[in-house]
């Protein structure tokens, strides 16, 4: 498999839309009049989010690269990536909020879940070629 290093740019924006849609969401949760066990359900289903995200980005990846991946944690990973974002729109559809808050909380999160899956490929990215780097150069010296 042929991996095209990240353009710099591209990395910035993917970390930036990783802070701007998480602080955003942190933002709104903060100011938010809702109970605080309300902000803590809608603040644990954005870290779950993400951490589902990146598991199963890293588990696709991994099985893309030949790395021996069990099938029940990459099953365990969709089931947790679609059940994170499942447990934010059942919390939406039931909130009392206006439908503009509604919906930046849903932009929000898909912004954030779309960011973390592209900064972990950045990630993946520039490790895979720093490695193929250092293959090269251990066989030039060698």
């Amino acid at each position: 498999m042929t991996i095209q290093a990240p353009t710099k740019s591209y990395t910035l924006a993917s970390v930036a839309a990783l802070v701007i849609g998480t602080v955003a969401y942190g933002i709104g949760l903060f100011n938010a009049e809702m109970a605080l066990n309300e902000k803590g359900y809608y603040l644990i289903t954005m870290l779950y989010g993400l951490f589902s995200m990146v598991s199963l980005q890293k588990t696709i990846r991994d099985k893309a690269q030949g790395i021996k991946t069990s099938s029940m944690y990459q099953t365990l990973s969709w089931a947790s990536s679609g059940l994170a974002i499942a447990l934010l729109a059942l919390g939406l559809y039931n909130a009392e909020l206006a439908l503009s808050e509604k919906g930046f909380y849903a932009m929000a999160y898909v912004l954030s879940l779309f960011a973390a899956v592209t900064v972990q490929k950045n990630v993946r990215d520039k490790d895979a070629l720093a490695d193929d780097h250092n293959d090269q150069a251990e066989f030039i010296t060698e």
